[in-house]
């Protein structure tokens, strides 16, 4: 496959668009829901403003949180589909045998990274006493979202560290470089 043909692939799968929702799992309910919430308050707030010109002074914190929700939420999402950013260009400078135990050695950061985020999100979730500024609803609930935003990543993030150790190192490069030609 010639370089040309390797890019105009690329360009083609980003291109398509479908309508098919085949990978949308239970765990992606969530996400979807603070989506379509947070979707509502923000036409709410556009419409207060731009068009009654009195904006509702709630929907802007609550959005804010919203958004914070469906960044750590979503995470659990991408996680899921193992769509999360690497530095793919990497493992291109790297010999094949070393690729397997970079990608473990990552994934199991990654784990512990997410699961340690996850503790402190528990932790100065019990200890925030204050509540929101518009609203009477204590912070420490939007930590504990948060924290099982984590939560979720760093046991997504483990599942896939076990199912990358059982893969032959072979698949692993082979998924890593899928452009790699056979003679060089």
């Amino acid at each position: 496959m010639t370089r040309n043909d390797q890019i105009d692939a690329l360009i083609g799968e980003a291109e398509e668009v479908t309508d098919d929702i085949s990978d949308v799992s239970w765990m992606d309910i969530p996400v979807l829901l603070v989506f379509a919430i947070l979707f509502v308050i923000v036409a709410l707030q556009f419409f207060t403003r731009y068009v009654l010109n009195d904006s509702l002074g709630w929907t802007e914190e609550i959005a804010r949180y919203f958004l914070i929700l469906l960044g750590f939420l979503g995470g659990v999402t991408c996680g899921r589909l193992g769509k999360h950013i690497f530095l793919e260009f990497a493992y291109h400078y790297m010999a094949p045998k070393v690729i397997k135990p970079v990608v473990l050695g990552v994934e199991a950061l990654v784990t512990v990274f997410w699961g340690y985020a996850g503790w402190l999100g528990v932790e100065l979730a019990q200890r925030t006493n204050s509540s929101m500024v518009s609203v009477q609803m204590p912070k420490a609930h939007l930590y504990y979202a948060v924290a099982l935003g984590c939560a979720g990543m760093a046991g997504l993030s483990a599942v896939i560290l076990v199912r990358q150790a059982r893969r032959p190192a072979q698949d692993i490069v082979a998924a890593k470089l899928p452009f790699i030609s056979e003679d060089t």
